[in-house]
């Protein structure tokens, strides 16, 4: 991919993987993972219930998988990123008590944490969730790039739904 930028790329490469005969989910996190240089991550799909379920993760602790299954809009980092349909993000979850994050999400031992909202449009199609296992602040450019992919994804989904 020659001239291509790293953020063009992923934009490319995710575009490739929904083009699979098979939804990708697992592919998909592990290249926006291995971008964003993050070891956690999970997707999260708006279902016809009104709750968003966990189509793939990686690096969810057993105790931390069974609460965020499914997830209510507006709970947790993940529900509050889908109620405002805006990125939420996390310095350190570890100190954090803004009371964005749930107490439970100090399991994950993630500290720097972003939820994007998958929006096509401004219909909500699911959450994008990466994680550093330090402190950090997401910039503009990398919190912009993780809701282009999710605008990918969104309006894959809005396809496949008709």
């Amino acid at each position: 991919m020659r001239g291509m930028s790293d953020a063009s790329a992923l934009l490319a490469d995710v575009a490739a993987l929904l083009r699979s005969p098979d939804t990708p989910w697992p592919a998909l996190l592990e290249r926006v993972l291995r971008h964003f240089a993050c070891p956690l991550g999970t997707i999260h799909v708006l279902a016809a219930d009104g709750l968003m379920h966990l189509t793939t993760h990686r690096g969810l602790p057993p105790p931390v998988l069974d609460k965020v299954s499914v997830i209510p809009i507006g709970k947790g980092m993940a529900g509050l990123a889908a109620q405002r349909k805006q990125p939420v993000q996390v310095c350190n979850l570890q100190t954090d008590t803004s009371g964005v994050a749930r107490p439970d999400a100090r399991l994950t031992k993630m500290e720097g944490s972003l939820a994007a909202p998958m929006l096509d449009g401004e219909t909500l199609r699911g959450v994008f969730g990466i994680a550093k296992p330090v402190p950090y602040d997401f910039t503009v450019e990398e919190t912009r790039q993780l809701m282009d992919v999710g605008a990918v994804i969104a309006r894959w989904l809005s396809a496949q739904t008709g």
